[in-house]
């Protein structure tokens, strides 16, 4: 069974982390919710209060298959702050493992400098942190164990790489057929 950790920060945008976690449920995914703050229930930027499966602080992760990074200010930011998750980050890219950020949270990777010579997306106005990278305006793009996303319109899409990488097309293609996502075709 394929394992993903969705890391929760006050701030953050909600369909942004909680898009994948479902999607990834459907795949057949185990997904554990992960506060970074001394308390499980997690409020998001506009008011949603989220209970997670348990908090960072103190606790080692168990191994996943993926880290998910949502976006949403200041959320991504106090992600980028933390510091045993980004080492967590860090380790996970040194061992080339996925690790997937939406929105504002690819800043993070860019700041944390594992974004150089690769393609990568964002929410408009955060290109200046990708620090070296391929800038590419589309819902979502892999490039090696990195998945990045453009933002809340792209939740879907960026949840669907997710699959694909993971599971591979196929499963991406069931999902998307059976939750009636069209396929973008991109011009």
């Amino acid at each position: 069974m394929k394992k993903a950790a969705i890391f929760f920060a006050p701030g953050f945008e909600e369909i942004e982390a909680l898009t994948p976690a479902d999607v990834l449920r459907r795949a057949g995914a185990e997904v554990e919710l992960i506060s970074i703050t001394e308390d499980k229930n997690v409020t998001g930027g506009h008011g949603l209060t989220i209970v997670c499966d348990r908090v960072f602080d103190g606790q080692p992760i168990e191994y996943k298959d993926i880290l998910i990074l949502p976006g949403g200010i200041p959320g991504a930011q106090h992600l980028k702050n933390h510091e045993k998750l980004t080492d967590l980050i860090r380790e996970y890219d040194n061992k080339k493992k996925w690790i997937a950020a939406i929105c504002a949270a690819p800043m993070i990777l860019g700041e944390l400098e594992m974004l150089k010579d690769r393609k990568a997306s964002c929410f408009p106005g955060f290109e200046h942190h990708l620090k070296g990278a391929h800038h590419y305006p589309v819902p979502a793009i892999t490039d090696g164990h990195i998945i990045t996303g453009r933002g809340i319109g792209a939740a879907m899409e960026f949840s669907i790489e997710i699959i694909s990488n993971l599971f591979g097309p196929d499963k991406a293609a069931e999902l998307r057929e059976k939750m009636v996502v069209p396929e973008i075709v991109h011009q």
